[in-house]
């Protein structure tokens, strides 16, 4: 039966969304435990949110006479991006350009060194707070950073890094893992 009740939008977790963490941190098994502080925040993401592209491909197979008779799959991309917007946060620098080439902070400088190089792979954590207070946690166990698109530098709008992570599947064939539970419940 349909119900209003299970109509739902999300909104960021207040104190930040969006965590990554090295590959082989501890992660969280539910929507409500606290997050390890192995991961770090990547602050504010633009009001777009976050978008998961979830999406199996097929090809068609036709029998004489044009039938179709099969839907082989043939691959299932498990891809979730987001524009992160704060463009003097060392840990979205590091994971846009790579761990060993970012240094320092604000107050001794930073250094960001673009490279060609392939980046490490990644565990993501993103939280959020769905109608009367429900919360999901969407973890990612191995996410690799596939695309950043085009970097604006413009006075009427902040300094963005739109990523795209292709996330990968884990020892048990999973990519990722949702978590949804009633607050206090």
């Amino acid at each position: 039966m349909s119900s209003v009740e299970n109509v739902t939008a999300a909104k960021p977790k207040i104190g930040g969304s969006v965590h990554v963490g090295a590959l082989g941190t501890a992660l969280p098994e539910d929507a409500v435990s606290e997050l390890s502080e192995a991961f770090n925040s990547l602050g504010y993401i633009s009001e777009d949110g976050v978008k998961n592209e979830n999406t199996p491909n097929t090809e068609q197979v036709k029998a004489w006479g044009g039938d179709v008779v099969l839907n082989a799959q043939t691959e299932k991309k498990d891809n979730l991006s987001w524009k992160l917007i704060e463009g003097l946060n060392v840990a979205v620098l590091k994971t846009v350009y790579g761990d060993e080439n970012v240094t320092g902070d604000l107050e001794a400088g930073i250094t960001v060194k673009a490279r060609t190089s392939e980046l490490e792979d990644k565990s993501y954590v993103i939280d959020m707070i769905l109608k009367d207070g429900v919360l999901k946690r969407i973890v990612i166990p191995r996410g690799s950073l596939v695309e950043v698109s085009e970097i604006t530098y413009k006075d009427s709008e902040p300094i963005g890094y739109e990523i795209k992570i292709a996330a990968l599947p884990d020892s048990k064939g999973f990519t990722h893992y949702e978590y949804i539970k009633k607050k206090g419940a």
